[in-house]
């Protein structure tokens, strides 16, 4: 089934393309921003004679960090999985069971892969 053949006209997918490029592009700057970051923190450690304190703080700001960079990372390959279905055509249909994703949630998360109700199962936990 093509992207046009499930309500998506060529123009919205062009506009969606873009938009996924520039969102691309964020999160690669942001990822080396923080890798920039961290390597700097790092060596001013090892460099600076400095109080524990200031060592630890600076390490729990790396770990936090290092979560956000985690998640823009997983961003990132769901952003490429999307460009790709543009490529390929299948933009807006659910990755898992190839039903339409609704236009509303492409405009809102132009990367999902999923329907809403197949992404709240995904992220369930498991047990509950």
């Amino acid at each position: 089934m093509e992207t046009v053949k499930i309500g998506l006209d060529a123009a919205f997918v062009e506009r969606q393309r873009q938009h996924l490029l520039r969102l691309r592009a964020n999160l690669l700057a942001t990822a080396r921003a923080a890798e920039s970051d961290e390597a700097e923190v790092r060596g001013k450690s090892t460099r600076e004679a400095v109080e524990f304190e200031d060592d630890a703080q600076r390490l729990d700001t790396l770990e936090r960090d290092g979560n956000l960079v985690v998640r823009d990372v997983q961003r990132l390959e769901r952003v490429d999985r999307a460009l790709k279905k543009i490529e390929e055509g299948t933009y807006g249909l659910s990755d898992i069971s190839g039903q339409p994703i609704p236009r509303k949630r492409l405009e809102a998360v132009p990367e999902a892969l999923y329907t809403l109700s197949e992404e709240e199962r995904r992220e369930k936990p498991i047990g509950r």
